[in-house]
């Protein structure tokens, strides 16, 4: 009998509970994001989707491109990339907005190429993507650049409204008619080209910060100081009055001179 007690008893709390107001809500609704809300390395704020739009189109996101977009919330840049065509993955700290997201791939009909995972963004890898989108505070960004230095040449990197500090961006675009996060940043990763080359023309030093160089093209006793920058491994230079452009595939640059004709360099192995 007091077993039998015991078990109607048990029965009617879980039943109270059920029909608890709030856990109607709760079972109803499923998970709501706050705006605001704590996160591991930032609070939630949602990318107007005006402004996604913008990223990826200033990044030129293709059917090709592999986005990878860090800290992806609500997941509405990695489904908005997926509609494009692109295979996205979204990387999330928490695991009710990764579960969000994938809800909303799948009510979007871009599961098949929206995914979504729960991870740290400082233990994950991200080198296989061609696009970047983040929106994260420019200290994380500063922890995340060395990383996203080490990417492939070319790698697009977009960010809403934070920066990298003396990184500059490529390119910077404003959203007209927009009264908050209004901003989008690109860098293009540029190829490593610091060091000593051998060039028909002499020795080519280069010095490099970031997609700027600078260096000397040295023929003889003549030094002529080298001015120019990156766009992924394309590469383009003054030296004096001849302008030079080529492809850098490692130790090695292949290209031509605006003047007409081809040149080359090779770098010693690092």
């Amino acid at each position: 009998m007091i077993a039998a007690s015991l078990s109607r008893i048990v029965l009617l709390a879980i039943c109270i509970a059920a029909l608890a107001p709030g856990a109607q809500a709760q079972s109803a609704k499923g998970f709501e994001p706050q705006v605001g809300q704590e996160g591991k390395d930032v609070i939630w704020v949602p990318t107007p989707q005006a402004l996604v739009d913008k990223m990826l189109d200033m990044a030129k996101v293709t059917p090709k491109d592999y986005v990878i977009d860090l800290g992806s919330g609500d997941g509405r840049t990695v489904i908005t990339a997926a509609k494009r065509g692109s295979k996205a993955l979204g990387i999330e700290y928490n695991p009710d907005m990764v579960e969000l997201s994938k809800r909303t791939a799948a009510k979007e009909g871009v599961s098949d190429k929206a995914s979504f995972v729960k991870a740290d963004l400082f233990e994950s890898d991200f080198s296989q993507a061609q696009v970047i989108t983040m929106f994260l505070l420019s200290s994380i960004n500063l922890k995340l650049r060395p990383k996203i230095l080490d990417l492939k040449p070319g790698t697009r990197i977009v960010s809403n409204t934070f920066d990298m500090a003396e990184w500059k961006p490529d390119e910077t675009a404003n959203l007209a008619g927009c009264s908050s996060w209004c901003t989008a940043h690109l860098w293009i990763v540029p190829a490593k080209v610091g060091g000593v080359w051998t060039t028909s023309q002499g020795e080519l030093t280069l010095n490099q910060t970031f997609q700027i160089i600078t260096g000397t093209l040295k023929s003889g006793s003549v030094a002529t100081p080298v001015t120019g920058k990156l766009n992924g491994d394309e590469i383009s230079f003054s030296a004096g009055e001849a302008q030079y452009t080529g492809r850098v595939n490692g130790n090695s640059i292949e290209g031509t001179l605006k003047s007409g004709g081809k040149w080359s360099a090779t770098r010693g192995a690092n």
